[in-house]
């Protein structure tokens, strides 16, 4: 008896034809804002550990060094400065204000298709550092960065569908004057991405200058409180336990201004911090509950993030390890306890200690980044090019970072489990009625797009077809996607009416 071989059905054409089609936002396998929380480094115990810790510290401890104007307004609203200068609150005054209701926090783009919605467990990955060089792969060699530096990772990040936001990755160098290079990095990031922007403000005196300038990107003042699509990044404390005076001044004007504010403690484990990873915790927690009730008392309600960004130390040298497990591990306790309080968080995970974009840099970096995402933390900062503890920043290590990303958001997605992913009828009509094989199989070219992450760099051919290929270098593809997106005007750059308006008023140093 002759059988007849069952015809495959579809096959690498109609595979190449689904794929070809492009997907709504909504049918992709991963986004930004898909919800995290599988990972728990901390049991419920924990969590109400640290925090009644951390509510011992601020009533007992306090922080120092707040400005008169500060002290003025957290004494009014129950805090109390003791004859050391320090102010103290009061357990049942951070209790009242935890039990406050918030608004749900909207970090905007200007572009709305780029606006993001932080908070539950929503998972979000971006830029974010202040490196001093950059790093260049052809050479192995690092240099001073520049601003057109920053503006060139802005322009890249923009076209990255894995990087939902742009903080400032790098300091621009160049430029000596430290208003004109804040005024230069805001340029250089907005006229670089439409993406949600974070920054930095040296000084207090430079605050309103920068918020004339987005004033006038916004379209005016009203324009800009609407939709402020810039938030700052403020260093508000010294850790341990001090308030930072000058950007306590820039605090308080940013939120004045309507300006989110990402309130930053960043603690050193075993240095500026307890060197225990629950003490680290319970430090960043304490100082970033006081900065919560800092902003209340100036704008109740006003839109934060709550920043614990406590690092690690190699406790051999004294040198940052932010490659470690045991960073990836306070970023991940870190976000727990910002959906213990819900509050929309965030933490510094996936940069890495490696120098160049090597082996090292892939581990390091991933290792923090998918425990954060799975962690649930809101705002992932610096997970894209940074290398060398956070001095150096590589444009390729950008680009590559949108693959790693990619990957680690479709580990955050986790495994659907219904009635259709049980796939019996697939597996009925492969066993009894099909080839032995799904590929081809309906479900298969069904799913093969929103089920699976594709990456556009990592090489997944057989070492033959690899050395047919001239065996690719998954650096120099990076360098030439690079000078390809560099080659093309930026998506984001301004109108030359509203260029020239800012070129007339401040003294921008990029060219046209």
């Amino acid at each position: 008896m002759t059988t007849t071989k069952p015809r495959r059905t579809g096959g690498r054409a109609a595979r190449r034809a689904l794929r070809a089609a492009p997907l709504e936002t909504a049918k992709r396998p991963v986004q930004g804002g898909l919800s995290g929380g599988t990972l728990q480094v901390l049991s419920r115990p924990d969590l109400e550990a640290i925090h009644r810790a951390a509510l011992h510290a601020l009533e007992h401890i306090g922080l120092a060094d707040a400005p008169r104007s500060g002290i003025d307004a957290m004494c009014a609203a129950g805090a109390r400065l003791g004859d050391d200068a320090r102010l103290r609150f009061p357990a049942a005054l951070i209790e009242d204000m935890l039990a406050r209701p918030r608004k749900d926090l909207v970090l905007h783009g200007r572009d709305r298709c780029n606006d993001l919605e932080p908070g539950g467990q929503r998972v979000y990955y971006g830029t974010g550092g202040a490196a001093v060089h950059v790093v260049d792969v052809e050479a192995g060699t690092y240099r001073e960065s520049t601003a057109q530096d920053l503006q060139d990772a802005a322009r890249i990040a923009d076209t990255l569908d894995n990087i939902h936001f742009f903080q400032r990755p790098m300091v621009a160098r160049d430029i000596i004057d430290n208003f004109e290079m804040d005024l230069n990095t805001v340029y250089a990031c907005c006229s670089g991405t439409t993406k949600h922007i974070g920054t930095s403000i040296s000084e207090p005196g430079f605050a309103p200058g920068i918020v004339s300038f987005l004033h006038m990107v916004a379209g005016s003042e009203d324009k800009w409180r609407a939709r402020p699509f810039v938030s700052c990044s403020n260093c508000f404390v010294v850790p341990p336990m001090k308030f930072a005076t000058e950007s306590c001044e820039t605090l308080e004007y940013c939120v004045r201004a309507g300006m989110p504010v990402l309130l930053l403690s960043a603690g050193q484990a075993g240095a500026t911090a307890p060197a225990s990873l629950a003490g680290a915790i319970v430090q960043a927690v304490a100082e970033c509950l006081a900065g919560v009730f800092y902003i209340d008392a100036i704008s109740p309600g006003h839109p934060f993030i709550f920043g614990t960004w406590p690092f690690v130390s190699d406790l051999r040298t004294g040198a940052m390890s932010g490659g470690s497990g045991e960073q990836a591990l306070l970023n991940a306790g870190c976000a727990q306890m910002h959906q213990f309080y819900g509050f929309p968080g965030s933490a510094a995970a996936g940069f890495s200690d490696a120098k160049l974009p090597d082996m090292q840099a892939g581990w390091e970096q991933a290792t923090s980044a998918v425990m954060a995402g799975l962690a649930g933390l809101n705002m992932v900062y610096e997970a894209a090019g940074m290398h060398a503890s956070l001095l150096g920043f590589c444009h390729e290590s950008l680009i590559l970072a949108d693959d790693m990303i990619g990957q680690t958001l479709r580990c955050v997605r986790g495994i659907e489990v219904n009635d259709e992913t049980l796939a019996l009828d697939a597996l009925a009509e492969v066993c009894l009625h099909g080839p032995g094989h799904y590929l081809g199989q309906a479900q298969t070219l069904e799913l093969m797009e929103t089920e699976y992450v594709y990456p556009q760099f990592a090489d997944r051919s057989s070492p033959r077809e690899w050395d047919e290929n001239g065996r690719p270098d998954l650096i120099a593809r990076a360098s030439l996607r690079k000078r390809k997106i560099l080659a093309e005007p930026s998506a984001a750059q301004f109108d030359p009416a509203l260029d020239g308006a800012l070129r007339d008023r401040f003294p921008i140093r990029l060219p046209p």
